[in-house]
């Protein structure tokens, strides 16, 4: 005889996507419609949370823009909420140039203007990693585990 199921609570999931042009207007953009979005879902400005997702969306924004960047296409932002988690994924069109993955990041230039935007990451996100993205380009995802 096999045991009952048992029910288990429903689980909502929030979704937000959105293509931006691939220009510092772009990114600019990204990371303010994810705040305001964030704060549509519960999460309000100005914590950790929505404080956290600001830093990661900036960065990877800036990211697809500068290092990501194909001529005449866009780069988008995704955001999940499921549950206690919340998913932070940004994709471009460049496929050859990829960031090094979790726990791999060299070591910036101690005077150099660039090179420390995924060591941010890596210390903000609580996982992250970089995914292929079909059918051309990547995309980096960051995750954070949300307080219940």
């Amino acid at each position: 005889m096999t045991p009952p199921l048992t029910r288990q609570g429903d689980v909502t999931v929030r979704v937000f996507a959105q293509r931006f042009s691939s220009t510092p207007l772009g990114a600019r953009l990204a990371r303010h419609l994810a705040l305001h979005q964030l704060h549509g879902w519960g999460i309000p400005c100005g914590s950790d949370a929505s404080d956290i997702t600001a830093q990661l969306v900036a960065e990877l924004a800036a990211n697809a823009v500068t290092h990501g960047r194909v001529p005449g296409r866009d780069f988008e932002l995704r955001l999940t909420h499921t549950g206690g988690t919340l998913r932070v994924e940004v994709s471009d069109a460049q496929g050859e140039r990829r960031p090094p993955r979790s726990g791999a990041l060299p070591e910036p230039r101690a005077l150099g203007d660039s090179g420390r935007g995924l060591l941010l990451v890596e210390a903000l996100a609580d996982r992250w990693e970089v995914l292929d993205r079909v059918p051309v380009g990547k995309t980096v995802r960051a995750e954070l585990d949300l307080p219940r």
